[in-house]
Protein backbone atom coordinates (compact mmCIF):
# COMPACT_ATOMS: atom_id res chain seq x y z
CA UNK A 1 0.00 0.00 0.00
CA UNK A 2 0.97 3.40 -0.53
CA UNK A 3 2.62 5.66 2.77
CA UNK A 4 -0.51 8.04 2.20
CA UNK A 5 -2.86 4.69 2.52
CA UNK A 6 -0.68 3.64 5.85
CA UNK A 7 -0.85 6.51 7.55
CA UNK A 8 -4.77 6.49 7.39
CA UNK A 9 -4.88 2.30 8.29
CA UNK A 10 -2.73 3.89 11.35
CA UNK A 11 -5.19 6.69 12.14
CA UNK A 12 -7.98 4.11 11.99
CA UNK A 13 -5.98 1.44 14.42
CA UNK A 14 -5.05 3.98 17.41
CA UNK A 15 -8.99 5.49 16.70
CA UNK A 16 -9.96 1.43 17.80
CA UNK A 17 -7.46 1.59 21.29
CA UNK A 18 -8.52 3.56 24.32
CA UNK A 19 -5.43 2.79 25.75
CA UNK A 20 -2.07 2.99 24.71
CA UNK A 21 -0.67 0.37 22.23
CA UNK A 22 3.23 -0.19 21.79
CA UNK A 23 4.66 0.26 18.29
CA UNK A 24 5.42 -3.42 18.37
CA UNK A 25 1.32 -4.39 18.23
CA UNK A 26 0.98 -1.41 15.49
CA UNK A 27 3.91 -2.46 13.59
CA UNK A 28 2.24 -6.43 13.51
CA UNK A 29 -0.86 -5.47 12.25
CA UNK A 30 0.52 -3.48 9.48
CA UNK A 31 3.09 -5.78 8.30
CA UNK A 32 6.06 -3.10 8.50
CA UNK A 33 9.29 -2.36 10.56
CA UNK A 34 8.57 -0.43 14.32
CA UNK A 35 11.18 1.89 13.24
CA UNK A 36 8.25 3.09 9.94
CA UNK A 37 6.27 2.76 12.77
CA UNK A 38 7.80 5.41 14.79
CA UNK A 39 8.39 7.59 11.75
CA UNK A 40 4.79 7.58 10.78
CA UNK A 41 3.56 8.57 14.39
CA UNK A 42 6.28 11.42 14.24
CA UNK A 43 4.33 12.58 11.08
CA UNK A 44 1.08 11.96 12.06
CA UNK A 45 1.63 14.48 15.05
CA UNK A 46 3.52 16.62 12.39
CA UNK A 47 0.67 16.99 10.31
CA UNK A 48 -1.62 18.04 14.03
CA UNK A 49 -2.72 14.52 14.87
CA UNK A 50 -3.09 14.45 18.89
CA UNK A 51 -1.24 11.19 19.64
CA UNK A 52 0.31 10.89 22.93
CA UNK A 53 3.01 8.28 24.01
CA UNK A 54 6.55 7.13 23.56
CA UNK A 55 8.42 4.75 22.04
CA UNK A 56 8.59 1.66 24.16
CA UNK A 57 5.97 2.70 26.49
CA UNK A 58 2.85 2.88 23.66
CA UNK A 59 0.93 5.17 21.74
CA UNK A 60 -2.55 6.63 22.17
CA UNK A 61 -4.72 8.44 20.30
CA UNK A 62 -6.67 11.59 22.62
CA UNK A 63 -9.86 13.33 21.58
CA UNK A 64 -10.24 16.55 19.70
CA UNK A 65 -7.56 15.62 17.15
CA UNK A 66 -7.13 17.31 13.93
CA UNK A 67 -8.01 15.66 10.93
CA UNK A 68 -4.31 15.39 8.88
CA UNK A 69 -4.35 15.49 5.09
CA UNK A 70 -5.13 12.08 4.34
CA UNK A 71 -6.65 9.97 1.89
CA UNK A 72 -10.40 9.06 1.80
CA UNK A 73 -11.47 5.80 0.08
CA UNK A 74 -14.14 6.49 -2.83
CA UNK A 75 -16.91 5.32 -0.89
CA UNK A 76 -15.91 7.27 2.64
CA UNK A 77 -15.97 10.20 0.41
CA UNK A 78 -19.71 9.68 -1.15
CA UNK A 79 -21.02 8.83 2.40
CA UNK A 80 -19.14 11.89 3.98
CA UNK A 81 -21.49 13.95 0.78
CA UNK A 82 -24.46 11.87 1.30
CA UNK A 83 -24.83 12.25 4.85
CA UNK A 84 -23.67 16.22 4.89
CA UNK A 85 -26.45 16.98 2.05
CA UNK A 86 -28.84 15.28 3.90
CA UNK A 87 -28.16 17.47 6.78
CA UNK A 88 -28.33 20.21 4.45
CA UNK A 89 -32.06 19.39 3.21
CA UNK A 90 -33.72 17.63 6.42
CA UNK A 91 -31.97 19.71 9.33
CA UNK A 92 -32.52 23.07 10.98
CA UNK A 93 -30.85 26.16 9.65
CA UNK A 94 -27.47 25.94 12.16
CA UNK A 95 -27.22 22.12 11.30
CA UNK A 96 -27.23 22.89 7.45
CA UNK A 97 -25.08 25.56 7.88
CA UNK A 98 -22.16 23.39 10.76
CA UNK A 99 -22.77 20.57 7.00
CA UNK A 100 -21.51 22.87 4.60
CA UNK A 101 -18.87 23.85 7.23
CA UNK A 102 -17.81 20.93 7.87
CA UNK A 103 -17.69 19.59 4.22
CA UNK A 104 -15.72 22.59 3.66
CA UNK A 105 -12.96 21.91 6.39
CA UNK A 106 -12.68 18.32 5.61
CA UNK A 107 -12.29 19.54 1.25
CA UNK A 108 -9.39 21.95 3.30
CA UNK A 109 -7.24 19.35 4.25
CA UNK A 110 -7.92 16.57 1.37
CA UNK A 111 -5.24 16.02 -1.72
CA UNK A 112 -6.07 17.48 -4.89
CA UNK A 113 -8.03 14.02 -6.47
CA UNK A 114 -9.74 13.47 -2.93
CA UNK A 115 -10.83 16.85 -3.06
CA UNK A 116 -12.48 17.02 -6.43
CA UNK A 117 -14.27 13.43 -5.46
CA UNK A 118 -15.71 15.29 -2.47
CA UNK A 119 -16.67 18.16 -4.76
CA UNK A 120 -18.39 16.48 -7.48
CA UNK A 121 -19.68 13.53 -5.85
CA UNK A 122 -22.95 11.90 -7.95
CA UNK A 123 -25.24 11.51 -4.61
CA UNK A 124 -28.13 14.02 -4.36
CA UNK A 125 -30.47 14.22 -1.39
CA UNK A 126 -34.17 15.76 -2.68
CA UNK A 127 -35.90 18.53 -1.16
CA UNK A 128 -37.23 18.64 2.35
CA UNK A 129 -41.20 18.73 2.97
CA UNK A 130 -42.24 21.71 4.63
CA UNK A 131 -44.23 20.46 7.34
CA UNK A 132 -40.47 20.11 9.22
CA UNK A 133 -41.04 22.01 12.14
CA UNK A 134 -39.55 25.68 13.54
CA UNK A 135 -35.74 26.10 12.84
CA UNK A 136 -35.85 28.31 16.78
CA UNK A 137 -37.99 25.57 18.16
CA UNK A 138 -35.10 22.44 16.93
CA UNK A 139 -32.47 24.77 17.99
CA UNK A 140 -33.86 24.75 21.17
CA UNK A 141 -34.63 20.83 21.46
CA UNK A 142 -30.96 20.16 20.33
CA UNK A 143 -29.09 22.43 23.19
CA UNK A 144 -31.55 20.69 26.34
CA UNK A 145 -30.64 17.38 24.45
CA UNK A 146 -26.98 18.73 24.48
CA UNK A 147 -26.85 20.01 28.17
CA UNK A 148 -29.43 17.10 29.10
CA UNK A 149 -31.92 20.20 30.24
CA UNK A 150 -35.31 19.71 30.94
CA UNK A 151 -38.22 20.46 28.91
CA UNK A 152 -41.95 22.00 29.36
CA UNK A 153 -44.07 21.28 26.17
CA UNK A 154 -47.51 22.32 25.40
CA UNK A 155 -48.12 19.46 23.19
CA UNK A 156 -51.10 18.69 21.03
CA UNK A 157 -51.82 14.97 20.41
CA UNK A 158 -53.35 13.93 17.05
CA UNK A 159 -56.46 14.20 18.37
CA UNK A 160 -56.28 18.09 18.85
CA UNK A 161 -56.11 17.68 22.65
CA UNK A 162 -53.56 20.10 24.56
CA UNK A 163 -51.30 18.85 27.39
CA UNK A 164 -48.57 20.47 29.47
CA UNK A 165 -45.93 17.78 29.91
CA UNK A 166 -42.22 18.18 31.59
CA UNK A 167 -40.03 15.80 29.53
CA UNK A 168 -36.41 14.87 29.44
CA UNK A 169 -35.34 14.81 25.79
CA UNK A 170 -32.54 12.28 24.82
CA UNK A 171 -33.01 11.90 20.90
CA UNK A 172 -34.45 13.99 17.85
CA UNK A 173 -35.03 11.25 15.09
CA UNK A 174 -35.61 12.76 11.35
CA UNK A 175 -37.63 11.44 9.48
CA UNK A 176 -38.49 12.12 5.86
CA UNK A 177 -41.65 14.37 6.58
CA UNK A 178 -41.97 14.37 10.71
CA UNK A 179 -39.02 15.01 13.49
CA UNK A 180 -39.52 13.26 17.22
CA UNK A 181 -38.37 14.00 20.20
CA UNK A 182 -37.62 11.27 22.19
CA UNK A 183 -37.96 11.87 26.26
CA UNK A 184 -38.72 10.86 29.16
CA UNK A 185 -41.96 12.13 30.47
CA UNK A 186 -42.98 12.83 33.87
CA UNK A 187 -46.67 12.58 33.79
CA UNK A 188 -46.96 9.17 31.57
CA UNK A 189 -43.40 8.04 33.98
CA UNK A 190 -42.35 6.18 30.27
CA UNK A 191 -41.08 7.01 27.23
CA UNK A 192 -42.89 8.81 25.24
CA UNK A 193 -42.17 10.33 21.65
CA UNK A 194 -43.22 14.10 20.48
CA UNK A 195 -43.35 15.05 16.68
CA UNK A 196 -42.31 19.05 16.75
CA UNK A 197 -44.76 19.94 14.48
CA UNK A 198 -47.26 19.52 17.56
CA UNK A 199 -45.06 21.16 20.00
CA UNK A 200 -47.38 24.75 20.34
CA UNK A 201 -44.81 26.11 22.67
CA UNK A 202 -41.49 25.37 24.34
CA UNK A 203 -39.73 26.68 27.41
CA UNK A 204 -36.70 25.59 29.40
CA UNK A 205 -35.50 26.43 32.65
CA UNK A 206 -32.20 25.38 32.37
CA UNK A 207 -32.98 22.32 35.34
CA UNK A 208 -30.80 19.18 34.61
CA UNK A 209 -32.89 16.15 34.73
CA UNK A 210 -31.59 13.18 37.25
CA UNK A 211 -30.28 10.81 34.80
CA UNK A 212 -27.75 11.37 31.87
CA UNK A 213 -28.58 11.55 28.32
CA UNK A 214 -26.18 8.61 27.73
CA UNK A 215 -28.43 6.45 30.26
CA UNK A 216 -31.70 7.21 28.87
CA UNK A 217 -30.99 6.67 25.31
CA UNK A 218 -29.51 3.24 25.95
CA UNK A 219 -32.74 2.15 28.31
CA UNK A 220 -34.90 3.51 25.28
CA UNK A 221 -33.03 1.29 22.80
CA UNK A 222 -33.52 -1.91 25.20
CA UNK A 223 -37.17 -0.78 24.84
CA UNK A 224 -37.48 0.01 21.44
CA UNK A 225 -35.63 -3.21 20.71
CA UNK A 226 -32.78 -1.33 18.73
CA UNK A 227 -29.22 -2.23 18.66
CA UNK A 228 -26.26 0.49 19.02
CA UNK A 229 -25.12 1.28 15.54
Amino acid sequence: MSRSERLLQLMQMLRRYHYPVTAVTLSQELGISVRSVYRDIASLQAQGAKIAGEAGIGYVLQDGFTLPPLMFSAEEIEAIVLGSRWVVERGDEKLAEAARDALAKIAAVLPVAEKRELETAGLLVGPRFDNQGNDALLRDIRFAIRNEYKLTLDYQDENGTLSKRVVWPCALAFFEQVRMVVAWCELRQDFRHFRTDRIQSLHSAKERFPKSRASLLKTWRQQQGIRQN
